[in-house]
């Protein structure tokens, strides 16, 4: 990576600047993330609040079965069964651990010479142990089999698959210290450490494959303490893990990933490792508490400075000569004139003396306010449109009744978040300028004049759906605050105005016409509420699920939409700048086409809210949370999106939920918001300089929530390496899996659903196959090698090829194409989470666990494997992979753990509610530690939200769905986690390392599957 002094001080001496100028302040209860450095909490930070959002501890006297001082869970430990422990870091002084990374103080002298230009790494071998790691080692030195093997990097050799003896478990003579795992440090071509797993007689050892919960905990427990610095540290945490990121001019991970930190130097030595070369971007991802927030640049007329050739924005890489009278671009290196508005005096070394001053040269994420020449329409604040089903099926499911409550939540929430007692006036979720809109539809549309200036709403009913039009001019969309009283008396009425009409066929496509008419000339977003399948007037559908054509060619058919409608109107909404999300509850389970309807959500960047067995009142309190979230999340329309790299590199293809009309155009989006993320893939036209670095930089065009046009600039930069080592180093294992996930999920129409799960499968061996071959040197045959950095990329293929999206066997259509969209459209932390569930057993509790440790942060317990052999009898575990948040109670569990977590007389499986969504708040122990970590978990996800659903052993039947996410056991049509590692070998050994399945598909050989 290039040198933090060379883009920032160019050896001058002077400080980083982003250096807080003020010692850090005292560590507070925050458990999602660590003490930021001082000055940088965002507005309106509660840093220095005595209370937490997990609450206090329970008040004494309630010490019942799981209260303070019980040395056991809920039954006695067997016998050599042993508590798991969360290992714990010391506090490391934040002002100290800045010091250590010249962040904070000035650097001392440097004679700048030429070679600062290029991208060198120089990256100090850590030393010291690492507990919180489990002991991995991360450090240089010849610890492997056959270490002087050609090319020794990285790996974890192990797991033979004949008999042999027993081996003793490896222990690593040269730990690393936590730092190590940010940067997984040793010098350039140096071996990195890795662990080995042991058989005998021919069987693995589950417990010594690599553990996901493990590579999760370790780093989560390390970033509590400590911030990413985004220059200095070249691999990001894991997606999984929430972390504070302090931008040195690189963009923050929450931002992009790149898939290689070091960028293969030429196609070949990318080919030779069989990874994709790629990036994750999610551009207008939530900013943890603590992070400094995007800087708004205003340019005034001239808008932001461009490269003249590449049209690149300026950025912190690129560099200024002749006096500051021209700038190089560091995409295509032309020498552009700079401004005399924007023009600054350089000092000896070529640094412009205003540099710290300058956002746009210092920091790797910024936004532009952009001149008219950018508008295609006028911005305005968002319009929200409510389309609300009020059909037969809405009303006697009480789907309808939660839509409105849910609505009356996102605009108003509770009454003491409306009121804002500080400034005496009352708010909105919504920001200055958003209006709200209300339509109503069965086999008729009807319209709702809000206006504040009236007792109640006023509806206007359209008859004719064949050509539909909008009766309003004035009160359709209202400011949400002042016709609140109208607003509120609408939604409450609603669910009794159309009790007795019971029309059972919705016209989905008239309403959402209609929409479209209402919304075009500002643009917008439309929720719309459906809960039957719309059988009414034009774009009428019908039942498309035949079980006989699963598993066929025809199959293809049922997962994407031939309806002319439902393909007109998604184009036009992204022409108009206009982005749908659905809210689909299913009649008993029963069939959607969600393969038609959520096209227009896809194309036009929205997101389908799939309630396939909704019950009321169990699903009203997640349904009210996700209208809520979708509606104050931010979110931009009217977008376009363009990704530009370094000469020797190109675009080679987009993945995600958007508009792309020609190869080389602009993405479109008629809105995107904060979970929305999009997968990029390079390609070479050329070689890339070893000496040079690589830049990569994404430019979003949007009319943000509040009616501003602009640009939000998002700039990377990655070394240039022809060592294999290097190159491996710097894996981001979270990039390439998701990368892998949304180019599978984009070939399926075009491919059959085999076809793709053998290309996956194949695509998995090819990367471990790429990197014994070329990386790890010689092994025994039948040991299996695995990248330090890759080491659970294994499980997470696994975990892919079991999901609903591409698992074997029957799945009912509508949930695998949704799946399929949500994989194409979900951030990285989201899609961790759906391929590998975080698990956690609450019948063995700690005492301290889900309260504040001594520094303040919430003390979780350690996550278990994903697997049955896991489960203890009598146990009760918390099971969420991000979509939903099961709480598994097996049929042998204490009754005394039933009420301290239910409430007294709840001490049986048959007492309690099958329908609860939420856990009673009680005055225990244990109620007190559930509650607070499902609270911190709730924290860390994606656009779903978090309700508990039970799953009681033999009762329920969300305990197949507890089944289905322990992947690591046999199930989903597919092998379990040890056998799936030892399958991948014998494969690997019978091509001989070269041939793949995947490259017999010409339509899957992307520049990275072939």
């Amino acid at each position: 990576m290039s040198d933090f002094q060379m883009f920032h001080a160019l050896g001058q001496g002077s400080s980083d600047p982003n250096q807080p100028q003020t010692e850090p302040a005292a560590p507070q209860f925050r458990p999602p993330v660590a003490p930021s450095p001082g000055g940088y909490q965002q507005a309106g930070s509660n840093a220095g609040a005595p209370q937490s959002q997990y609450g206090g501890t329970p008040q004494s006297g309630y010490s019942g079965y799981g209260a303070p001082g019980q040395d056991q869970g809920y039954f006695p430990l067997n016998s050599g069964q042993q508590m798991q422990q969360q290992p714990q870091d010391g506090m490391a002084g934040l002002t100290e651990q800045l010091g250590s990374m010249a962040m904070g103080g000035t650097a001392g002298p440097h004679r700048p010479r030429k070679k600062d230009r290029h991208a060198y790494h120089t990256l100090d071998a850590p030393t010291g142990s690492s507990q919180a790691f489990n002991g991995v080692p991360q450090g240089a030195g010849p610890q492997f089999l056959n270490q002087n093997g050609p090319q020794s990097a990285p790996g974890t050799p192990g797991m033979a698959q004949f008999p042999g003896g027993a081996n003793a478990m490896y222990q690593p003579p040269n730990a690393a210290t936590p730092m190590g795992h940010s940067a997984h440090g040793g010098a350039p071509g140096a071996p990195m450490a890795g662990s080995t797993v042991t058989s005998a007689q021919g069987r693995v050892d589950p417990e010594q494959i690599p553990s996901v919960p493990r590579s999760r905990d370790g780093p989560a427990q390390y970033y509590l303490e400590h911030v990413y610095p985004t220059m200095e540290s070249h691999l990001p945490p894991p997606a999984a893990v929430p972390f504070v990121a302090y931008d040195q001019g690189n963009s923050s991970p929450r931002f992009a990933r790149l898939s290689l930190n070091s960028i293969p130097a030429s196609n070949e030595r990318l080919l030779q490792t069989g990874l994709p070369l790629g990036m994750v971007l999610q551009p207008l991802a939530k900013l943890q508490e603590g992070e400094q927030p995007i800087p708004l640049l205003d340019f005034g007329n001239t808008g932001p400075p461009r490269c003249n050739r590449c049209r690149a924005y300026i950025n912190p890489f690129m560099t200024f000569r002749s006096g500051g009278n021209k700038f190089v671009c560091n995409m295509c290196s032309y020498p552009n004139d700079v401004s005399p508005e924007y023009f600054s005096p350089t000092d000896p070394s070529g640094v412009r003396v205003d540099r710290l001053q300058r956002p746009e040269l210092t920091l790797g994420t910024v936004e532009f306010t952009v001149p008219k020449e950018y508008w295609a329409k006028e911005p305005v604040g968002i319009r929200w449109l409510f389309l609300i089903d009020v059909t037969a099926e809405s009303c006697n499911k009480g789907f309808m009744t939660g839509f409105c409550e849910g609505i009356m939540n996102a605009l108003y929430g509770s009454d003491s978040a409306a009121e804002d007692e500080t400034n005496g006036e009352k708010q909105t979720s919504l920001p200055p300028g958003s209006k709200v809109g209300i339509v109503t539809y069965d086999k008729e549309i009807h319209f709702y004049n809000l206006s504040a200036s009236l007792d109640k709403a006023q509806m206007m009913v359209m008859p004719d759906i064949e050509d539909p039009f909008v009766p309003l001019s004035d009160g359709l969309f209202v400011d949400p605050e002042e016709s609140k009283a109208v607003i509120t008396s609408l939604l409450t009425q609603l669910p009794t105005m159309f009790a007795d009409v019971k029309n059972p066929e919705p016209a989905l496509l008239p309403a959402l016409q209609a929409a479209l008419a209402a919304l075009d000339h500002t643009g917008g977003k439309i929720a719309c509420a459906l809960s039957a399948l719309p059988t009414w007037g034009p774009g009428r559908l019908f039942m498309r699920d035949d079980q006989k054509m699963h598993g066929t060619d025809a199959e293809k058919k049922l997962l994407t939409t031939e309806h002319p409608g439902y393909k007109k109107l998604g184009a036009q909404l992204v022409e108009k700048g206009i982005g749908a999300d659905f809210f689909m509850a299913a009649p008993n389970g029963g069939y959607l086409d969600i393969a038609t309807i959520g096209h227009v959500s896809s194309i036009s960047g929205g997101e389908v809210y799939y309630y396939p067995t909704f019950h009321n009142p169990r699903d009203t309190l997640r349904l009210s949370k996700e209208i809520r979230h979708t509606v104050t999340r931010e979110t931009g329309y009217q977008a376009l999106m363009k990704v530009r790299c370094s000469n020797g590199l190109q675009v080679a293809a987009y993945h995600g939920n958007f508009t792309h009309h020609t190869f080389g155009a602009d993405l479109e989006f008629g809105s995107i918001d904060a979970d929305k993320a999009i997968g990029v893939m390079f390609s070479y036209d050329g070689k890339l300089d070893p000496k040079l670095d690589a830049h990569f930089q994404a430019a979003l065009l949007y009319t943000s929530a509040d009616g501003q046009r602009r640009v939000r600039c998002i700039n990377l930069v990655a070394s240039v390496s022809e060592a294999m080592g290097d190159i491996m180093r710097l894996i981001d294992q979270d990039a390439v899996v998701h990368l892998i996930a949304k180019e599978a999920a984009a070939r399926i129409p075009d491919r059959t659903l085999k076809e793709v799960r053998a290309a996956i499968t194949e695509k998995s061996i090819d990367v471990l196959a790429g990197y014994r071959k070329n990386s790890a040197g010689s092994h025994p045959p039948g040991q299996l090698v695995l990248p330090e950095n890759l080491k659970e990329f294994s499980m997470y293929t696994l975990g892919l090829l079991k999901s609903r999206a591409f698992k074997g066997g029957r799945e009912p259509m509508d949930r695998r194409v949704h799946d399929l969209r949500l994989i194409k459209g979900m951030g990285t932390t989201e899609l961790s989470l759906y391929l590998y569930p975080r698990i956690y057993s609450i019948h063995n509790l700690d005492e301290g666990d889900g309260f504040a440790n001594e520094n303040g942060h919430l003390r979780m317990p350690a996550a278990i494997r994903a697997s049955f052999s896991k489960v203890e009898e009598g146990g009760a575990y918390i099971v969420d992979n991000g979509q939903i948040c099961l709480l598994w109670l097996h049929a042998q569990v204490s009754p005394h753990l039933l009420e301290d977590l239910f409430g007294p007389g709840m001490n049986s499986l048959q007492a309690l509610d099958p329908f609860s969504s939420t856990l009673p708040i009680l005055e225990t122990h244990l109620n007190a530690q559930v509650r607070n970590i499902l609270q911190y978990l709730e924290t860390n996800r994606g656009s779903k939200a978090l309700t508990i659903q039970l799953a009681r052993q033999g009762l329920d039947g969300a305990e197949f769905e507890f089944a289905r996410l322990l992947y690591e056991d046999r199930n989903n049509e597919a092998q379990s986690y040890v056998d799936w590692l030892l399958s991948g070998q014998r494969k690997k050994e019978e091509t001989g390392d070269s041939s793949t399945m995947a490259a017999t598909f010409a339509g899957l050989r992307t520049p990275y599957w072939g």
